[in-house]
């Protein structure tokens, strides 16, 4: 057999044309390159030049590249590759001259032969600057014998709202009336829908009035959008008065039309008007069906109108409707949390009758409504029926029956419980145990507290911190804060104690009047391991103001200082008005300044205080102006503003302002005659202090005080 000679290798064909192509109408006069780069590309493979050394002193950090700045016009720089060429270079046009229109731009388009108005739609489609778009829009619409169409219309309307120029889009239905193109429903469509996808009802409903001037009759399925997008928004009267146009237009409603008005007005609350439209639905156009009922027994649970909600049960049966799964579980577990738990349980039994899937989920609500209203006992048969029933009941149910019997004193049978959960592999937690805890503590039966305690510790429970969170809940009612302080005293000698829990009960023991205990507790824990933090020395600041200490109280805040932590608001506050008591003013205005510096949201005095210090260079007449804006924000004059009035006065030297700013309180009954005898006192010695001040500035400047020293003067300490 005679050899086969070898095959040839295929040659690549190159089949673009590089040059003029033949002009028509859609396709007008390019030269060459690859569709809409107009370079020519060269089949010659170009070697890349060698990367010369960067030399510091020839670099100029002002010649960057211009294109890697442009912003980009375009959503997505991969949809420019699906663009047709001629729109190709329309966006290269505009990329080119960074984007912004003028003479260049011009100069580029006016080499295209014709820019035809689904052209306009492709470039605007992908466009986002709202500017570059609107000026290319009214361009093409200059081309001789152009008229845009509804494409390009459409196009530039989806462009501004992208942009969110929504009100010069809502402008496109009278741009098109003037170049005689007379709006659509669809053109209208279009405005509806934006506004409504961004919760606009007002635009809405506006769109929709200019729908009527032009005459433009909407079908039901857009009066169904308008509706729906008034009815979300709360626009219900809005709503209705489209409904009624919708009615005089001789339309005939759906089912849909239906539910959107019923929604809304079930949302709005007006179960009556409700009533009437389901009515109509009944007579026009069919029964509503389980799950339309559904719907509305929704909406009504979500606005908390469980009035109404029963209301639309009854009519759900009067139309002899049953309820699905969804509805009973919807309603019962409504009627639970509004602690109509006998209601809710009837319809219990009733699904049980009927044999419907019974959820965890009404079970869960049936045993906490029931807890909550003291009857344990069907609680646990609750449990036991969910049991034999096949479920396996989560650690919400437990913790509430476990809650439930230890408020009847049944502290075992709640312990049993807590063993289940442990065996059922439940993960209890602090709420599961902190119930047993407090019963434990009342009954005052220690070993069985600290039992617990142990076993908490072996299921990996940080009983330190849910100690703390005990003794937080314990303090809750004031009358148990003495229970506590005795358990904490017992709990110590075994070892079970922190610097939280000591913090909580002085807190409680401040808060309850008891300052020699709380004060004690302070005590005790500097003699102990344990070292206090800055909540420690804010609560005994409190404390020491109260007792009259106000030298320890300092000590206290320079402790938090040298901490380098900040004392909470209420220790600020309390120092403050101690300060000021003791006349020590500037110590006072020192501390405001320090406070508003450090907090995050000050008291409302400190921040006043200053804007009094402000307005004291002013005169009597703006601090009273000062005081009155105060006033009205509900925040009274105090000690801390009558000081800042003494400091602010004293500094600029007007005693006689001062006390007019008094008397104006006196005359409104905001001061006493009594305390303004003692604040009268304080302006003149603090006066005092300042002029004694300027004084010994006034030697020390001019170099008096060593020559009176020097004679025996002993006025002047070093």
């Amino acid at each position: 057999m005679a050899p086969q000679p070898p095959i040839p290798k295929p040659q690549n064909k190159f089949n673009f044309i590089y040059g003029h192509r033949k002009p028509s109408q859609n396709r007008p006069t390019v030269r060459g390159g690859l569709f809409s780069n107009r370079q020519s590309l060269s089949l010659t493979k170009t070697q890349t030049p060698k990367p010369q050394p960067f030399d510091l002193h020839n670099w100029d950090p002002h010649f960057l590249h211009q294109s890697s700045t442009t912003p980009h016009t375009f959503n997505n720089n991969s949809s420019l590759f699906r663009l047709s060429p001629i729109a190709r270079f329309i966006a290269d046009s505009f990329r080119k001259n960074q984007n912004r229109w003028g003479p260049p731009v011009v100069s580029e388009l006016n080499k295209l032969r014709r820019v035809t108005p689904n052209l306009v739609a492709e470039v605007l489609k992908l466009q986002s600057d709202p500017t570059l778009a609107s000026k290319f829009f009214h361009w093409a619409s200059k081309q001789k014998g152009f008229h845009h169409n509804f494409a390009s219309y459409n196009a530039l309307a989806y462009c501004l709202n992208r942009s969110n120029r929504f009100r010069s889009a809502d402008q496109l239905p009278e741009l098109m009336h003037s170049q005689g193109k007379p709006p659509t429903e669809k053109q209208f469509e279009i405005l509806i829908r934006m506004h409504s996808d961004a919760n606009r009802p007002l635009r809405l409903f506006y769109v929709y009035q200019k729908m009527k001037k032009f005459e433009v009759k909407p079908r039901v399925f857009l009066y169904n959008r308008i509706i729906d997008g008034l009815m979300k928004n709360g626009q219900v009267d809005l709503a209705l008065s489209v409904y009624e146009d919708f009615r005089n237009d001789g339309l005939v409603e759906e089912s849909v039309t239906f539910m959107i008005l019923i929604k809304g007005l079930c949302k709005a609350g007006r179960i009556d008007e409700m009533l009437k439209i389901l009515i109509r639905m009944r007579e026009d156009l069919c029964k509503p069906d389980v799950f339309a009922y559904t719907a509305m027994v929704k909406v009504l649970v979500s606005e908390g109108n469980l009035d109404g909600c029963l209301r639309v049960w009854e009519e759900m049966r009067r139309d002899k409707v049953e309820p699905d799964a969804m509805a009973y579980t919807t309603l019962v577990t409504a009627l639970c949390k509004d602690g109509r738990v006998e209601r809710g349980y009837e319809l219990f039994k009733e699904m049980k009758e009927k044999g419907c899937l019974i959820d965890r989920a009404i079970y869960g609500s049936l045993v906490e409504a029931f807890v909550a209203d003291g009857k344990v006992g069907f609680a646990c048969g609750l449990l036991k029926d969910m049991v034999d029933s096949g479920y396996r009941a989560d650690l919400g149910i437990y913790n509430s029956i476990i809650k439930g019997l230890c408020g009847v004193k049944r502290v075992d049978k709640a312990y049993k419980l807590f063993q289940v959960t442990v065996q059922e592999d439940l993960e209890p937690d602090f709420v599961t145990v902190n119930p047993m805890l407090v019963s434990y503590a009342e009954m005052r039966s220690m070993d069985e507290f600290c039992k617990l305690l142990n076993q908490m510790q072996k299921l990996g429970f940080c009983v330190i911190d849910d100690l703390s969170k005990f003794f937080a809940f314990v303090i809750g009612k004031e009358e148990r804060t003495m229970m506590a302080v005795e358990v904490f005293e017992d709990l110590k000698k075994r070892g079970y104690c922190s610097v939280s829990i000591y913090n909580i009960l002085m807190g409680a023991l401040h808060k309850k009047g008891e300052l020699k205990k709380a004060m004690s507790l302070f005590d005790e824990m500097k003699e102990s391991a344990f070292e206090p933090d800055s909540s420690t020395y804010s609560i005994a600041i409190a404390c020491f103001v109260e007792m009259g200490d106000i030298k320890e109280a300092c000590v206290c805040y320079n402790k938090i200082m040298e901490m380098s932590s900040v004392p909470n608001v209420a220790a600020y506050c309390a120092l403050a008005k101690g300060l000021c008591n003791i006349g020590d003013i500037d110590a006072a205005m020192m501390l405001v300044r320090d406070c508003l510096a450090n907090v995050t949201s000050g008291p409302m005095e400190f921040k006043y205080s200053l804007s009094v210090l402000h307005a004291c260079k002013s005169g009597d007449a703006k601090v009273v102006e000062v005081l009155n804006e105060m006033m009205q924000q509900g925040c009274p004059p105090n000690e801390v503003i009558y000081c800042a009035i003494i400091s602010g006065m004293c500094k600029h030297g007007m005693m006689e302002e001062a006390r007019k700013v008094f008397l104006n309180l006196r005359d409104r009954k905001l001061l006493t005659e009594a305390n303004m005898i003692v604040y009268d006192e304080m302006l003149i010695d603090h006066m005092k202090k300042k002029t004694a001040d300027l004084v010994v500035s006034g030697l020390k400047f001019f170099g008096l005080e060593s020559k009176l020293k020097a004679k025996g003067c002993t006025l002047l300490s070093s």
